[in-house]
């Protein structure tokens, strides 16, 4: 069953959701065990990486709008709170990393706002793993939907960071690329704060 993103304006991107629901593949895995905890993963599913979080025994806590993405990540035995990445969350100012992977850098239409959010979430010396678009892909801010068969959601703000635009993004938001990860076509980058 293919699920599509669509823009407003008409482009369309097939969800992988069979990805979306699996375990993290070995590439994720080596990148969450160079996390310190506690993590935060903003955006988390059905809670796929903090179950490797769990494994790795890296602490870590889930965020995720979605009911019916909080029931699966629960039924997994993950820590998930169900409410908006923008809403008071415990632990702010003290997460060692936070994580925006998966497209997650979208939520809300306004990368630079939710990185704003994840700089006030994290540690002094705390990192946020963002994931980007591949270079040259371009970047979107606008309105999409999700179309699955004859379903289909409502309208709601996303977007999309490519990498070649994701230090404009972060430094817009106070934060610094302090390096990337590139593995199996997918681009991590490590925000922090600026070294005053």
């Amino acid at each position: 069953m293919t699920v599509l993103m669509r823009g407003r304006d008409g482009w369309a991107l097939p969800l992988a959701l069979a990805e979306w629901a699996a375990p993290a593949t070995a590439a994720e895995r080596a990148l969450l065990a160079s996390l310190r905890g506690p993590v935060l993963d903003l955006g988390c599913g059905p809670g796929r990486l903090l179950v490797a979080l769990a494994e790795l025994g890296v602490p870590a806590l889930g965020v995720d709008a979605s009911a019916h993405a909080v029931d699966q990540a629960r039924a997994r035995g993950a820590a998930v709170l169900r409410h908006s990445v923008f809403d008071p969350l415990p632990g702010e100012g003290r997460w060692q990393s936070v994580l925006l992977l998966d497209g997650n850098v979208g939520i809300g239409g306004a990368p630079v706002a939710l990185l704003r959010r994840v700089a006030r979430l994290l540690a002094g010396d705390g990192r946020a793993v963002v994931e980007a678009a591949p270079p040259g892909a371009g970047s979107w801010t606008g309105e999409a939907r999700l179309e699955r068969d004859d379903e289909i959601s409502g309208w709601f703000p996303w977007a999309r960071v490519a990498a070649d635009d994701l230090v404009r993004v972060a430094t817009a938001a106070g934060l610094c690329v302090a390096g990337w990860h590139v593995t199996a076509g997918r681009w991590f980058a490590r925000l922090r704060r600026p070294v005053a």
